[in-house]
């Protein structure tokens, strides 16, 4: 029988784990005002999300972006992870198909983990032999979340030793107001220092004293303490 965007939201809703949910809509910020208030939980955890979009890998595009598309955040999350899944086992066509799939859906990648759990694994290699300047597109999108598909996605490329794409976008969202941009932002600039402290540190000479507090604790936490200590109190010259 072919699998369904409904028999999956079925499964889905029958593995639920009230508590767990609940765990969930605090974690997520689901209070009035906050940046999850819409989210809707049934409770399952990302071990059981994997393992289901492996077993249903086969699934339609059309049936995974009508799962993409409905309320729950689960379910949500495991179209994200079917497409990641069919990006990873597709040919050249197939890989087309799913990354113009998930830039056409990018209002249903509306919280930091979808975002975190595809960005970089999808729009990034897609992008690895084609013109980039989507990522400055999506930088300057009024979403947040396409802001935040727009550095996440160059994890990719930092994995690589590949620096100029993420130090771009990082220079067009360093003054971002959002605090969910300043941690991914950090995040990667992290990343970089990871492999190349010189590089990190080349762009924060330049922006540290006017980047957002919490983007500079993220891109700083690895260094050792008296330099971490030195950036915050804003003695490097």
């Amino acid at each position: 029988m072919t699998t369904t965007a409904a028999a999956l939201l079925k499964e889905l809703t029958s593995r639920g784990d009230a508590r767990q949910a609940e765990r969930a809509a605090r974690f997520f910020k689901t209070g009035k005002g906050q940046y999850g208030e819409h989210e809707v939980f049934v409770g399952v955890m990302m071990p059981e999300l994997r393992l289901m979009a492996r077993s249903h890998v086969e699934l339609s595009l059309d049936e995974t972006v009508k799962l993409l598309k409905t309320s729950v955040h689960e379910a949500r999350l495991l179209a994200l992870l079917v497409l990641v899944s069919k990006f990873r086992a597709g040919d050249s066509a197939e890989k087309d198909a799913v990354a113009r799939c998930y830039l056409d859906n990018t209002d249903y990648v509306n919280n930091w983990d979808l975002v975190d759990s595809s960005a970089h694994l999808i729009l990034g290699p897609w992008l690895e032999n084609r013109d980039r300047n989507i990522l400055d597109t999506l930088a300057g999108s009024s979403s947040l979340w396409e802001r935040r598909i727009a550095i996440i996605a160059t994890f990719h490329f930092i994995r690589k030793g590949e620096f100029s794409d993420a130090l771009r976008i990082t220079g067009l969202l360093v003054n971002d107001s959002e605090d969910l941009l300043h941690k991914a932002v950090g995040w990667m600039l992290r990343e970089i220092g990871n492999r190349d402290r010189g590089t990190e540190e080349g762009f924060l000479m330049e922006h540290y004293r006017n980047m957002p507090r919490t983007m500079l604790r993220y891109a700083i936490e690895k260094f050792p303490e008296p330099l971490r200590k030195a950036y915050l109190a804003g003695k490097i010259a």
